[in-house]
């Protein structure tokens, strides 16, 4: 069956996920105070979107930024076309050593096991974006909360309470700190290339997205979605992630081959034929995806990528699934507004704290 663009695709029948969908009055329930603007827009239309709908076989495009420095009018034009013709992208020759990230998922996995009452000691502070959180993010598209336990490093906020000690992982807070800059080093590669095509200059949203500022707000997250070796069978109704698009900049997504259950739905589809694609996990690939921030920072010349998580089948691999993503965000103080100031401007902690306060709910 031909898409829209006369490609070919095949259709697939998508996983079962057990969908509660909110009411508005529901949903504005969860969050206090109400949200305005376009973060309730965003949230209505994540809660459209929690069914099971199609799924189509896509090509990834994969985007080679080796001799980036030479190659980056040709890397800009590739990343130009993926973002907007295809709506998401992996990258290769990146520039983070694969041993780097095999420390770093080593590093996440001491973590989520240590035991749940050490775990706690370094739980998610109200109102804040770092720390340890088990089962608490509801996603508007479900009600449900995702089957997962993460663990949020924001350099900015992050304290000693919050930093696992010496003497319970040792190393950790070096690897990390080391994987955390690698991948913002890779970001502003690629938010570069993005900024040179709107019109804003090379270094635009490196400025806006600057470690050394107390308003750094970048964020690395240590996923753990638990293993379903065990589970009954009403326990695959549900998803791992339910369907949502990511509040930042862009992702950047590093997976563990095997691993699967990554599905996505381009932005420029989400309001048409809402398909979803199956993205399996490729050594030394980088997913991407363009997030609701930059959509906004683009005036919808970019897209932010609707994704989610499925449940494993029975004859699947049905053990615990790493993922560490990259969230580039804005610092605080930052304005967004895009070159054709096709909407208002709002400071970045403004836009953050309301999509923060819409997923957690009362446990802001």
């Amino acid at each position: 069956m031909p898409d829209r663009a006369g490609r070919a695709v095949s259709r697939l029948p998508c996983v079962p996920g057990r969908i509660y969908l909110l009411t508005g009055e529901d949903r504005m329930s969860t969050s206090s105070p109400a949200l305005h603007g376009s973060a309730q827009s965003e949230l209505n239309r994540e809660a459209r979107i929690g069914g099971h709908g199609t799924c189509v076989a896509r090509d990834i495009p994969q985007i080679d930024l080796s001799d980036y420095d030479s190659r980056k009018s040709v890397i800009t034009d590739a990343l130009w076309d993926a973002a907007t013709q295809v709506g998401f992208f992996q990258v290769i020759n990146h520039g983070i050593d694969p041993a780097d990230v095999d420390a770093a998922f080593a590093a996440a996995g001491r973590f989520f096991d240590l035991p749940m009452d050490e775990k706690t000691h370094y739980a998610r502070r109200p109102g804040s974006n770092v720390g340890w959180e088990y089962r608490a993010q509801v996603r508007p598209s479900t009600g449900t909360p995702d089957n997962k336990e993460s663990y949020q490093i924001t350099l900015s906020q992050m304290g000693s309470d919050i930093w696992p000690d010496e003497s319970v992982l040792p190393g950790f807070q070096a690897r990390m700190r080391r994987f955390e800059h690698q991948n913002w080093e890779l970001g502003m590669k690629i938010l570069s290339c993005f900024a040179l095509r709107l019109g804003f200059d090379a270094d635009f949203f490196t400025h806006n997205h600057d470690p050394a500022s107390a308003g750094y707000q970048s964020t690395l997250r240590l996923i753990h979605y638990m293993s379903m070796e065990n589970a009954k069978d009403e326990d695959f109704e549900f998803w791992r992630a339910g369907a949502h698009s990511d509040f930042d900049c862009l992702t950047l997504l590093h997976q563990r081959p095997g691993q699967g259950g990554l599905q996505v739905c381009p932005g420029k589809d989400a309001d048409t034929t809402l398909a979803w694609t199956d993205v399996p996990p490729v050594a030394g690939a980088v997913t991407c995806n363009i997030g609701d921030m930059l959509m906004r920072w683009s005036d919808d010349r970019l897209k932010s990528t609707l994704h989610r998580v499925r449940m494993p089948r029975r004859d699947e691999y049905l053990g615990p699934r790493l993922s560490l993503p990259f969230f580039c965000q804005a610092n605080r103080d930052a304005v967004i507004q895009g070159p054709q100031k096709k909407y208002a401007p709002i400071t970045a902690r403004d836009y953050l704290d309301e999509r923060i306060r819409a997923n957690y709910g009362s446990r802001t």
